[in-house]
Formats: structure tokens, C-alpha cells, sequence
């Protein structure tokens, strides 16, 4: 169960991720924020996506803890010529200025963390769900 913290950052942290990841019950939870890198939780709905994106200047890592996903990545939004199905134990590198999209294809909620350099969110950010987190963003 996530504690009630929402933000480690800048303070050394111990996590069991794979525990923090599973037990995540929203879209994202930023973890950890430090100065080059940021940890997110993040899950996934039967069904939803984290939607198409690019980050111009952020490296990202993610790790696919539990659930089923289809992760779709390339040069533009047209043009998403690296596609793969994926599953926990998977782990997706984006360079920055790709082009990217996870959608949940399997039958539980897509449980996964990312690794953001340098940081992409504002430290401590909870959305409960993805609409929240495009009212938010955008």
C-alpha cells in the first residue's frame, strides 16, 4: 500500500519497487524527485493508455511490473514504426524527441514505473486518473 508521502526526492530512499509499483491504485505517483531524475508509478486501466507523447528533453525509462501492454514508439506521431507487446518483466527505453504510446491490452491494470532524466513532472505530482493528469498538464 502506498504510504501517505507522496515525494522522496533529494533524500537518500529504499523502495521495494516492485511492492510501490503493484500497490499504486493511481494513474501517477511521482515517488522520487531529485535533481537529474524523477521515479513515477504509474497504472494503467484495462483498456486505457498513457497516450501519445514526446519528451524533447527528457531520456525515459519505464518497467513494466504486471499487466499486458502494446508499447508503440517512432520518429513522428505518423510514424510508429516500433511496436511490441509487453508484459511485466518488460523494460522500454525512449530516447528524447521519440514519439510514444502504452496502451493497456491485457485484463488487470498496467502496473509500471519510470525513470524520467532529468525530471519531467513537478515534484510530488498525484493524478488520480489520466483526465486529471491532461486537465492538469495542459
Amino acid at each position: 500500500m502506498p504510504n501517505n508521502r507522496t515525494d522522496y526526492g533529494n533524500e537518500p530512499y529504499i523502495a521495494n519497487i516492485t511492492g510501490e509499483t503493484n500497490s499504486n491504485p493511481f494513474y501517477r505517483r511521482v515517488l522520487w524527485t531529485g535533481t537529474h531524475l524523477q521515479v513515477a508509478l504509474m497504472s494503467i486501466p484495462v483498456g486505457g493508455e498513457i497516450g501519445l507523447e514526446i519528451h524533447p528533453d527528457n531520456d525515459q525509462y519505464i518497467r513494466i511490473e504486471s499487466g499486458c501492454g502494446q508499447v508503440f514508439m517512432g520518429s513522428s506521431a505518423e510514424n510508429l514504426n516500433i511496436q511490441k507487446r509487453i508484459n511485466g518483466s518488460f523494460a522500454v527505453m525512449v530516447p528524447a524527441g521519440t514519439w510514444h504510446n502504452i496502451k493497456n491490452i491485457g485484463s488487470t491494470p498496467l502496473k509500471l514505473y519510470t525513470v524520467y532524466a532529468p525530471p519531467h513532472h513537478e515534484k510530488g505530482t498525484v493524478h488520480e486518473t489520466a483526465k486529471v493528469a491532461s486537465e492538469q498538464e495542459n
